[in-house]
């Protein structure tokens, strides 16, 4: 697998580690609370990295890096939104509609050519994540999805793909230290002024759970710039349904879900589509 495959795959990996920690964190805490520690945490983080490495934090495109930490918080936004008014199947796999706004945004901004095995494995993924979380009544259920919300979880997957974007268009030009640094940078003082009406106290476990999150998240961020950094965007960020293996995975281990079907054979396209675009060639 090529190396920015590979680091993209390892993004997934530490990304669903955070997801569980957020849930664990999220059962009393604030949502947005959630969101303002482990910015916070990440950017203590970022900031100690960068002067460990000796790299300047504010980069050379420091207006496209802040776009990239403008449009990375509202992708978030978008995404918690979604989660809160959507089931979270539902709401995942809307998220995980980025890799085709990316690839979109990519061959519009970027003038990247997606071949068609590279188009048809990004297609067989995503058909995968909606295998296994079998919205929109696929699977037996048949509750309609309020209409709003959906829209909000879009746009927050095409702010996403905008931000994986913006990422590629700055190439190698820019440390992936400081590429994740403008992330939290920019995000803490955008949700500071949400958080201070609703604020909870954490508990000592709920501390640790925050600061977890933080950490996940930090080591997740390196990988998936350095990543997109060395792979074209849309085949780059399909990568990232690894995520839901992960997830499928953390549900057996701690909550006891056992997959069932329809979620073995999400997980099948999932993972043929991810080899198929690691042996692709650009």
């Amino acid at each position: 697998m090529p190396p920015g495959l590979r680091y993209m795959a390892y993004g997934a990996f530490w990304f669903s580690v955070m997801s569980l920690l957020v849930k664990a964190a999220g059962a009393r805490l604030p949502t947005i609370e959630v969101v303002l520690v482990r910015a916070v945490v990440t950017l203590v983080l970022s900031v100690a990295l960068l002067r460990r490495a000796r790299v300047p934090p504010w980069g050379t495109r420091r207006r496209r890096l802040a776009l990239r930490g403008l449009l990375g918080f509202g992708g978030l936004v978008c995404f918690y939104y979604g989660l809160t008014h959507l089931p979270i199947a539902d709401a995942t796999v809307l998220q995980y509609t980025n890799p085709v706004f990316t690839a979109l945004l990519a061959a519009v901004a970027l003038k990247e050519r997606l071949t068609r095995r590279e188009l048809a494995a990004t297609l067989a993924s995503f058909a995968g994540v909606v295998l296994v979380a079998r919205p929109f009544g696929l699977g037996g259920a048949t509750t309609a999805l309020p209409l709003v919300p959906v829209l909000v979880a879009l746009l927050g997957a095409t702010f996403s793909a905008a931000a994986y974007v913006t990422v590629r268009s700055m190439g190698r030009a820019e440390h992936p230290l400081v590429v994740v640094f403008y992330f939290p940078l920019v995000s803490v003082p955008l949700a500071l002024p949400a958080v201070i009406p609703v604020w909870v106290w954490p508990t000592p476990v709920e501390w640790a759970l925050l600061v977890a999150v933080g950490v996940a998240t930090q080591i997740a961020q390196v990988y998936l710039t350095r990543g997109l950094q060395l792979e074209p965007a849309g085949r780059a960020t399909a990568v990232a349904y690894l995520q839901v293996l992960f997830a499928a995975l953390w549900g057996v281990l701690f909550f006891g879900e056992v997959p069932g079907p329809w979620t073995l054979a999400g997980a099948l396209l999932v993972v043929a589509g991810t080899l198929a675009l690691a042996r692709a060639r650009v």
